[in-house]
């Protein structure tokens, strides 16, 4: 095996350090008694912040109301994501591609044109914002996640194995469940984690599509711009980090054998 040069090797971890370093700082700033500013190194330590996040009812207001709009967006999308996928994984009709490239636009698209474009089509409808028009706008990337994931899977999946099992007697809803759903269950476990994740942070979409809501992000954007108590914050990151890194953590594991599909090879 050709080993990589140590040119590549210093790039990498460069860029490692670049992308993780900051977050060691959140980290650090956790502990700082200096409330203020973010002065460094921080003149001492406490533990003092996570108690007082603790006795925060907005931030827990917060977090309920993200861990609501993120629990039904992905539900929402394993479903339609799921249905899009086994529509569109081996049919073959006019307009198949343009229909695929729709489905993978939101996540595409910068969130600020998807967020305008929520907004004055919920505005047009005369709909209200509330954390329904959270979960919708939501609901946009959350497909794609899930579909992307529910489609490649449903591609390798042989069709011998679904002709199989009809001809010895099986309607489509056994086939689903007994057949097709054990071979994709692992890429929507996935896809669902990883559209969980990116719902629980999100901060563009909701900006436009929540009212008097705050979700976590949002909270969080607020204290930024008109800080009280900084570590509070930094508190809060160290929350939001641990919640979507373990979704994404489960999620790559799930899928890092995801070639092991039955019939693939046929």
């Amino acid at each position: 095996m050709t080993r990589a040069p140590l040119s590549l090797k210093i790039a990498a971890l460069g860029g490692l350090a670049f992308l993780h370093v900051p977050l060691l700082f959140i980290l650090l700033y956790c502990f700082t008694t200096e409330e203020k500013s973010y002065a460094f190194p921080p003149p001492g330590f406490t533990l003092k912040w996570f108690g007082v996040v603790w006795g925060r009812a907005d931030i827990w207001a917060a977090v309920g109301l993200s861990l609501k709009v993120a629990s039904i967006a992905t539900l929402l999308a394993l479903v339609l994501g799921t249905l899009a996928a086994g529509a569109l994984a081996r049919a073959r009709f006019f307009g198949r591609e343009p229909i695929s490239l729709l489905f993978v636009l939101p996540i595409a698209l910068p969130g600020i044109v998807t967020g305008i474009a929520l907004r004055q089509a919920f505005g047009l409808m005369e709909i209200p914002f509330s954390v329904w028009t959270i979960v919708l706008g939501h609901a946009t990337f959350c497909i794609v996640v899930v579909y992307n994931n529910a489609v490649a899977r449903l591609r390798r999946l042989s069709p011998s194995l679904i002709e199989a099992s009809m001809d010895l007697g099986a309607d489509a809803f056994q086939t689903f469940r007994l057949v097709i759903l054990p071979n994709i269950g692992t890429a929507l476990l996935a896809g669902g984690m990883l559209a969980f994740a990116l719902s629980f942070d999100e901060v563009i979409v909701t900006t436009f599509t929540a009212g008097q809501q705050s979700t976590l992000p949002i909270w969080m954007l607020s204290e930024l711009i008109r800080p009280r108590q900084r570590p509070v914050t930094n508190v809060v990151a160290v929350l939001v980090i641990l919640v979507t890194f373990l979704p994404i953590l489960a999620a790559y594991y799930l899928t890092r054998h995801g070639e092991a599909v039955a019939g693939s090879g046929k």
